[in-house]
């Protein structure tokens, strides 16, 4: 991340220099959007008052980019204005040489309505050259000029920052009058937009000093090779050494331009078509087209899907192979099923072996008859295994009121608590192992129990008879 400015403005990375600072791209915390940030290189009393002239200007054109804010820390003070990246007058001749008389026409009305309206605010810009042109980034579209760099402009009647014998500008695009040290006027601005249209029509700098002489020692001369007659008598207009045989407002040059561009000629056939692009580069890392990113933390390496319990890098436990869905009842631990097919659908199903559940223990008068639980209509023909000898069950005392039966041998089997029925399979689905009742062990054979033996049932049935008997005797009597 950049240098945080006054708490406000994040300087990212310098993208151009003037003659009293640099220009940054910057990060604007409030506003949230993107800026040019002008620092100031010195912070001597001279250079400050220049900085409070240029921040002060206040011009809202579309085609002027004057200062929109400025803050100060410390020793350091710098102004912001809107970012325009598709750079200036100079990168477009760089990349494309002299460009079409239409195309130039288009641009010179633009700066020339822009600088409209800064002399309708009593200002002189004085550094008028291509560096100071900007351009938004329009592809191959219209084209979007903007007036730039107001460092040493000053408004008429103001006191000058410099002594007589100093001329502030840049070289190559002063007017003579500037030359002989006059007060800064419009028509010096006038005439550097003349020097700038020659630069962009011949695509390189003009020699103003040498064209001030011809003018001085034979008047007008002729229109140069590749500029129209009717454009090049709005320049010639531009250009004249004499500020009062020159053009006096910017608006008179533009209603001039307008009726020249009427009379240029048709182009023998299509022009090149310009674009205009980002000249400033991608954003640094860690800054997005909606300003600063948070900072992401390193990701862990990515490890293969564990199982539940498993440590991080051991080795996933070996699962069972999976049970169809069409095999339910298969328990953890036993031998999984193998998969067989449907039984046919036939009215008799083959008969199955099955195993003999001892009687239950004896009940007391008391004690409720308990029905068990209806046994499958089939089950699986599985081989007995053994299992462990359980204790004997102790034998429950007799009562002299219910008749004595006799002792079922044991069997390796412990009784089963009985339970409530359970759902059974239907008779479409393949043979399944049902699950066990609690005490039995998992790999018993399930019970076919056929009702209790004849030994209990007839000596109920014996007793229930003789007290439907004395219930009739009872009526008959009463």
């Amino acid at each position: 991340m950049g240098e945080v400015f006054a708490g406000r403005y994040e300087l990212i990375d310098p993208i151009g220099r003037g003659g009293v600072g640099a220009v940054w791209r910057a990060w604007d915390h409030r506003r949230r959007r993107y800026v040019a940030a002008k620092v100031l290189r010195q912070s001597d009393a001279h250079t400050l008052l220049r900085f409070v002239r240029e921040q002060a200007l206040r011009i809202d054109h579309p085609h002027v980019l004057a200062p929109a804010s400025w803050a100060a820390d410390d020793d350091k003070v710098l102004f912001t204005m809107d970012l325009v990246a598709g750079g200036s007058l100079a990168h477009v001749i760089g990349d494309y040489g002299a460009l079409p008389p239409r195309f130039v026409c288009g641009l010179l009305d633009q700066l020339l309505s822009g600088l409209a309206a800064v002399h309708a605010e009593g200002v002189v810009h004085r550094d008028i050259k291509p560096a100071n042109i900007l351009l938004d980034v329009t592809g191959t579209g219209r084209p979007h000029l903007r007036l730039s760099d107001f460092g040493i402009s000053m408004r008429k009647g103001e006191p000058r920052l410099t002594e007589t014998d100093y001329v502030m500008g840049t070289p190559g695009y002063f007017a003579p009058e500037q030359l002989k040290g006059a007060e800064p006027d419009f028509a010096a601005d006038l005439f550097a937009v003349g020097l700038v249209a020659l630069y962009l029509l011949q695509g390189r700098k003009p020699d103003a000093q040498a064209l001030v002489e011809y003018f001085l020692a034979h008047g007008t001369p002729g229109a140069p090779q590749g500029i129209p007659e009717p454009l090049w008598q709005v320049l010639a207009g531009l250009l004249q050494p004499d500020p009062q045989a020159r053009f006096r407002t910017a608006t008179g040059v533009r209603k001039a331009l307008s009726a020249a561009v009427e009379l240029l000629p048709e182009p023998a056939g299509p022009d090149e078509p310009v674009e205009i692009f980002d000249q400033i580069g991608p954003l640094p890392a860690g800054f997005g087209p909606n300003g600063p990113e948070p900072a992401r933390s390193p990701q862990p390496p990515s490890l293969p899907p564990s199982l539940p319990g498993s440590l991080p890098g051991s080795q996933p436990p070996s699962l069972p192979p999976s049970l169809p869905e069409s095999q339910p009842g298969w328990l953890p631990g036993s031998q999984p099923p193998q998969q067989q097919e449907s039984l046919p659908e036939s009215p008799s199903l083959p008969s199955l072996p099955s195993a003999r559940i001892p009687p239950p223990p004896p009940r007391t008068p008391t004690q409720p008859v308990s029905v068990p639980p209806p046994a499958p209509a089939y089950a699986p023909a599985l081989a007995p295994r053994p299992t462990p000898q359980t204790p004997q069950t102790p034998q429950t005392p007799q009562t002299p009121q219910t008749p004595q039966t006799p002792q079922t041998p044991q069997t390796h089997q412990t009784p089963p608590t009985h339970q409530p029925p359970q759902p059974q399979p239907p008779h479409t689905l393949p043979y399944t192992v049902l699950q066990a009742a609690p005490g039995v062990a998992p790999d018993a054979p399930p019970a076919h129990r056929t009702g209790p033996p004849a030994k209990v049932a007839v000596p109920v049935l014996l007793v229930a008879m003789v007290c439907f008997a004395v219930g009739i005797w009872a009526l008959i009597q009463a």
